[in-house]
């Protein structure tokens, strides 16, 4: 008998607790509070190399920036990583000169917009690229990418799926999967 509880089966979603995937490409869990969610960004953080790129979707208060703190953290940013929401993006730095760039494109509605932050030269200098809000620059996006979809369930609690795009982000989500999930690891 499982130990844990189902979660009900909403119509037209999917439910990784009562059907989890088994896919080297994807990973769907839950995060059981905000730090949790920095943990598992920290997790994730500690694998990223140059020129990887972060895609972070989902609704408002679905804990993207909450990840995206954790992730600067892991990488090792020198700064405390906040929300570039007002100003578009943060950049940050690391002792070996390396650059983390969380960009937020919520107010970003037009390929021209998109231009305007640099992805594409941002990408090539070698930074990391946290981008909250991807689909409103579908098409500076790189094929190659990790894209992570979170969802608010309750006031604690998030749902995080991921989706790897590309050798490089399938290796990265199977070393990610092995450090979050070992016994006691988040």
């Amino acid at each position: 008998m499982c130990s844990r509880p189902l979660v009900p089966f909403q119509a037209g979603r999917y439910n990784s607790v009562a059907m989890p995937i088994m896919d080297s490409h994807a990973l769907d869990f839950i995060s059981y509070s905000y730090d949790q969610t920095l943990r598992y960004g920290v997790k994730l953080g500690q694998l990223l190399k140059p020129q990887d790129f972060l895609g972070l979707s989902g609704n408002l208060g679905s804990g993207k920036t909450a990840l995206a703190i954790g992730v600067a953290r892991g990488w090792g940013s020198l700064e405390s990583a906040t929300s570039p929401s007002y100003i578009l993006v943060n950049e940050y730095s690391r002792a070996d000169g390396a650059e983390l760039h969380h960009m937020d494109c919520y107010r970003l509605s037009t390929a021209v917009d998109a231009d305007h932050i640099c992805v594409d030269e941002r990408l090539e200098s070698g930074a990391v690229l946290i981008v909250e809000w991807p689909e409103h620059i579908k098409s500076w996006i790189p094929k190659q990418k990790l894209w992570v979809t979170m969802s608010y369930i309750t006031e604690d609690k998030r749902s995080i799926q991921m989706r790897a795009d590309g050798n490089r982000f399938t290796q990265l989500l199977a070393e990610f999967r092995k450090n979050a999930f070992q016994h006691g690891s988040a």
